[in-house]
């Protein structure tokens, strides 16, 4: 009876992953194209991509930061490329002497420069400290993309550029939005021809 029961758990979340990567697709395949630009354009001017998110957003910002100061497909140069969401003194800190709201807000403050660009991950896009962060950077200059999900909350309205996706499920938003970094690392690679 577990054997039957687990099969059909296993068979219900790849049905759902792939009707939602089905689904969206096509329909988000310039805004993906638009990211890509936005961000090769700063690497290329020296500038850095910041990433913040909560929770599994926070891992896939560690994880798409990596993916561009190490390599995704190919050796190549290092880019600049950072996760706010890291430096546990930092974070403890602002979150202690300020607010937890303001954990990235604080750090695009500090670290940023006109030109660099900030990636808020959030599957509601209701994280006021992403939103708090979003405002600060666009105050100082960055371009602001918002990688989000089910309406896209606040931060649709308050981003530079917007990818959402239409789920309610946050497992199945965080797999769609693991999918499209890889694909902005490996677009990113050949604007930049270094793939």
């Amino acid at each position: 009876m577990y054997l039957i029961k687990s099969q059909q758990i296993i068979s219900e979340h790849f049905a759902e992953h792939q009707a939602l990567i089905n689904h969206i697709g096509e329909a988000i395949s310039d805004q993906i194209a638009s990211f890509a630009r936005t961000i090769s354009t700063a690497l290329a001017n020296d500038s850095t991509v910041f990433w913040c998110g909560n929770g599994g957003s926070a891992a896939d910002s560690q994880h798409l930061a990596a993916e561009l100061v190490g390599r995704f497909k190919e050796d190549r140069r290092p880019l600049r490329s950072v996760a706010l969401t890291t430096d546990t003194s930092v974070l403890t800190c602002v979150a202690n002497d300020y607010s937890y709201e303001d954990v990235f807000a604080r750090q695009v403050e500090a670290l940023s420069r006109p030109g660099d660009v900030l990636v808020g991950i959030s599957t509601s896009g209701q994280s006021e400290n992403i939103l708090r962060a979003v405002k600060m950077a666009q105050s100082l200059g960055l371009k602001t993309l918002g990688l989000l999900g089910k309406d896209g909350g606040l931060a649709k309205d308050l981003v530079d550029e917007v990818i959402v996706i239409p789920s309610t499920s946050t497992a199945r938003i965080q797999e769609a939005h693991i999918l499209i970094g890889h694909i902005l690392c490996d677009l990113i690679e050949q604007e930049l021809g270094l793939a």
